[in-house]
């Protein structure tokens, strides 16, 4: 080719110079069979689209030389020449063009306009580069199915969540209230849609009971899409006894006491009764459906009292254990102290020695030589049981040292009186051998000569 054509109509228009069309023809045809290049100057990227949205394909150069671009589908039919749309496909729509980029976009994608668009620039030699477009199918619909719309605690229910036609394949995911739980899943293709089906087996409390159970979809062409059951469990009754009187105290002989029972279930139980265990209900227990009344508890009452309640799903019972105390013994008031002021007097070895006492009701004590005597200045008390405690206190130790003051003057005198009488002098020593008293005299050691210098010390 001596110079490169440049053509003013896309092919297949029918319009320009005579000869024209033939020319574009020839160009078209070249172009039909151009290989891909590696496209060194063309840029475009791939395109992404949910099902009936927008796709916008680009082709780009990146050192424009007045070059012509053109757009062709995956049947290579010229979507675009330049700014010249040959395709009469109105979801075709030109949004910019210009020496450097064709940019076209396409309106509500279905999945038959998907695969490879070519970007093509007449260059010498000419370039081509495609960009493909993948169309996304949320799922049309998202059910769960559940094995039994009533469940009994304790059994296992299958559920099954189902996420038709949709492309790609969906991943389900399970969740009860927040927590998440592992399903087995199945996938079903039908043409070029998926089928997803999701298995999950609960065991299922009464704690379950109308709490959601949610299926949740993760698709790229959806977010946040989910459904959910709430489970409807039957269980049967819970019960509690509860002690209304005496509150927070003992049960003790004499005093009355109050039970009371409450059962909760599903369905509501319509059954409740009273019994104690192991022995027969005594004659003046008064049950008043779910209340029990003693009105003199006696030790004769001791035991285990139950109530039992039932609905359809079964029975259950709770057990109050009654032990039955001694009543309280009666503590006396206290009583009035009073004060007194005793003179003591005392004799040890003839001397009198008087000591004066501070106590409170002090009793009459003789020990040995020493006599006690009182005369209480009686006054009634006016204070409280506390302050007479105390009183009470002082006095028993005014009481105590005094007593031992005594003791200690009694052993005092003694010791004194043991030590009085004679004593004997050297002075004396061979006196007794002597006929008269001149003779021991002279006899007596020492003599007279030496009474100037011998001399007795009494203390």
């Amino acid at each position: 080719m001596a110079g490169r054509a440049q053509p003013s109509g896309p092919a297949g228009s029918g319009g320009g110079a005579p000869g024209l069309l033939p020319l574009l023809l020839l160009l078209l045809s070249a172009a039909a069979i151009i290989p891909r290049g590696d496209g060194q100057n063309l840029v475009t990227e791939d395109v992404t689209v949910v099902e009936g949205e927008v796709a916008t394909i680009s082709c780009r150069v990146k050192n424009s030389d007045d070059s012509v671009i053109q757009l062709l589908n995956p049947n290579r039919q010229t979507i675009y020449f330049r700014d010249f749309r040959p395709l009469k496909d109105s979801r075709f729509q030109l949004v910019n063009f210009s020496n450097s980029e064709l940019r076209v976009s396409l309106t509500n994608v279905s999945i038959s306009d998907e695969g490879r668009y070519f970007c093509q620039l007449y260059t010498d030699p000419p370039q081509e580069i495609y960009t493909t477009i993948t169309v996304l199918v949320p799922p049309r619909n998202l059910v769960i199915d559940i094995q039994k719309e009533t469940a009994v605690e304790g059994e296992e229910i299958e559920l099954n969540c189902t996420a038709m036609a949709s492309r790609p394949a969906t991943t389900i995911r399970w969740f009860k209230g927040n927590k998440e739980l592992t399903g087995k899943s199945e996938v079903e293709q039908w043409s070029d849609m998926y089928t997803v089906t999701s298995q999950l087996l609960l065991k299922v409390g009464r704690e379950d009971d109308g709490v959601p159970v949610i299926c949740l979809v993760d698709h790229p062409a959806v977010k946040d899409l989910q459904t959910q059951r709430y489970l409807e469990v039957m269980y049967k009754p819970q019960v509690r006894v509860s002690q209304n009187y005496p509150l927070q105290g003992l049960t003790r002989e004499g005093e009355p006491l109050e039970l009371t029972c409450t059962a909760f279930g599903k369905p509501q139980p319509t059954d409740m009764r009273w019994l104690r265990v192991d022995d027969e209900m005594p004659q003046h227990v008064v049950v008043s459906g779910s209340n029990l009344l003693i009105s003199n508890l006696n030790k004769t009452d001791n035991g285990t009292y139950r109530c039992e309640a039932s609905n359809a799903v079964g029975k259950s019972h709770a057990d109050y254990m009654l032990f039955v105390y001694d009543p309280p013994t009666t503590i006396p008031p206290p009583t009035t102290t009073t004060t007194t002021t005793t003179t003591i007097p005392t004799t040890i070895t003839g001397t009198p020695v008087p000591l004066t006492a501070s106590a409170e009701a002090l009793p009459t004590v003789q020990l040995s030589n020493a006599s006690l005597a009182f005369q209480p200045d009686s006054r009634a008390g006016e204070e409280g049981a506390i302050r007479s405690v105390d009183h009470a206190v002082v006095g028993g130790v005014v009481a105590v040292v005094v007593f031992a003051m005594l003791c200690l003057l009694i052993i005092l005198g003694r010791y004194f009186a043991r030590h009085k009488g004679t004593y004997f002098t050297h002075e004396a020593k061979g006196a007794d051998d002597a006929a008269d008293a001149d003779t021991a005299i002279i006899n007596a050691e020492g003599g007279q000569n030496n009474s100037e210098e011998k001399k007795e010390y009494f203390i």
